[in-house]
């Protein structure tokens, strides 16, 4: 059987429901699942049941060894700091400080319990019947500690049930009051990103050191150069996979195309292309974009222009608040027809606006936008066409504005990577044989890649709670991401 025992541990109570009490204790004989021990001020003492339950390793559950890290359990710091916690009939308050405080519903918190009955350690998922959590649950006595918010529950007829929240996984999911949103780490830019662009080097990303360099840098300015990477597709396709696997469309796996019209695509042209964003036509397009021109001969052109949309879309906002209120919640439809063997369309067809913002938040997190996809606006209230089109007008003046253009050469041996819920491509015309190749790669592989990257370099996870001495494949139950 598995066993959390703990020395025994004198904690003052601040509060208790059956009358005055000097003291809980938690204590645990070998071989014997810990409990809570009472003792008031009459000397009277009795058992609330085990404090931590405990299952055999051998159950379906849990059929490896659980470190006490993965329990979320750790040795009892001295800390005279401890909030101030108070029950009442439907929520829990926690004064952090003078006028900062937090409530949470009683329901609430039993469902977000991350014992090891409730929150499988190993695989991260929620074990417990949210369903048959009673509407109206109340603590049994609830009590703040070195470790957290430790609150008993009642449970069967013979046992109560307790659980243990970490005090910053608590602040980090403050909601009432709801927590005050912390800055994006995002970091606009025009045209001068030129002088200094953000980049890595081919050898750096075979570490993950520069792995995680390499995606940091496109989650915060949008894109990302990588240099000295041998100009071959194998090569290419190697760096690619780096972040994960490539995601197949119409147009392949890992792609190579020149402008021979192979697919019916205008990027198989030798035609200038304004700046966009791909997959406009998908219902989920890709996440990110790499490029690689592996040769460019018997000609000239073919500059690549990057633009980023959220810059441009702060100016909008700033200087044109009606118009790109009307980007933001007016949907374009798109398509992909070109190839007779495939018609794209989103689903729903007209439900995704070029700005889309994130509900709660009222952050800008995609930018979806490419006007030689679109498809007919048959959608429009008859008053909004005109204020519409003068709409898109301003956005694509702010787009091809000097200011917000970026132009590089890319050349043999240079892969961009770019976000494309983020930064608008394109590129000017040209002549003579260009050959590029790159991938896609989905947005949720990128976002996965980088949290684990997170983990792994970033020391502590975002919640605080501290890595040290935990294996490097281990995981805290209250990792902000679960």
């Amino acid at each position: 059987m598995l066993r959390v025992c703990f020395t025994r541990l004198h904690i003052p109570l601040r509060s208790w429901p059956h009358g005055t009490v000097k003291y809980l204790s938690r204590s645990a004989a070998p071989g014997r699942p810990s409990s809570l021990i009472i003792s008031s001020t009459l000397g009277s003492r009795w058992t609330l049941g085990s404090l931590t339950r405990s299952r055999s390793i051998s159950s379906p559950a849990t059929r490896e060894v659980v470190s006490s890290e993965q329990l979320g359990v750790t040795e009892p710091r001295i800390h005279s700091d401890i909030p101030i916690a108070n029950a009442g009939e439907r929520k829990v308050s926690i004064l952090w400080g003078p006028q900062h405080w937090s409530r949470f519903h009683h329901i609430w918190l039993r469902d977000h319990c991350r014992c090891p009955d409730c929150f499988h350690p190993i695989t991260k998922q929620r074990l417990l019947n949210t369903f048959e959590i009673p509407a109206d649950i109340k603590p049994i006595h609830i009590q703040g500690s070195t470790d957290g918010l430790e609150v008993v529950w009642p449970g069967t007829s013979t046992e109560s049930h307790s659980s243990v929240y970490p005090w910053t996984w608590l602040q980090a999911n403050t909601y009432d009051p709801a927590l005050q949103t912390t800055p994006s780490r995002k970091v606009p830019w025009g045209s001068k990103i030129g002088k200094s662009p953000p980049s890595v080097t081919y050898t750096e990303i075979m570490d993950d050191k520069g792995l995680h360099k390499w995606l940091t840098n496109v989650e915060m300015f949008g894109f990302c150069f990588v240099s000295g990477v041998p100009a071959t597709p194998e090569a290419t396709e190697e760096l690619c996979e780096r972040i994960g696997f490539i995601r197949e469309t119409q147009y392949g796996k890992f792609w190579e195309f020149t402008a021979d019209l192979s697919k019916g695509d205008t990027a198989y042209t030798t035609m200038a292309l304004g700046a966009h964003t791909d997959n406009t036509y998908f219902t989920d397009p890709c996440g990110l974009q790499l490029f690689h021109l592996l040769s460019h001969t018997e000609g000239s052109g073919g500059a690549t222009l990057l633009v980023d949309g959220f810059y441009v879309a702060a100016l909008m906002k700033e200087l044109h608040p009606k118009f790109h209120d009307l980007l933001s919640r007016v949907p374009i439809p798109a398509h992909a027809a070109g190839e007779p063997s495939a018609l794209y369309t989103p689903s729903p067809p007209a439900m995704y606006p070029p700005l889309r913002y994130h509900p709660n938040t009222k952050e800008l997190v995609q930018v979806r936008w490419n006007n030689d996809d679109r498809s007919v606006m048959s959608h429009l209230p008859p008053d909004e066409v005109e204020e519409w089109y003068q709409a898109i007008k301003i956005w694509n003046e702010l787009l091809t504005k000097p200011d917000s253009e970026y132009w590089v050469q890319l050349t043999p041996g240079t892969v961009l990577t770019i976000d494309n819920h983020r930064v608008l491509h394109g590129r000017s015309a040209f002549d003579g044989k260009r050959r590029v190749c790159g991938a896609y790669i989905g947005i949720d592989e990128y976002r996965s890649k980088l949290a684990v990257l997170k983990e792994k370099f970033d020391g502590v996870d975002d919640n605080g709670q501290n890595k040290a001495g935990r294996p490097d494949d281990s995981r805290s139950i209250w990792n902000s991401n679960l």
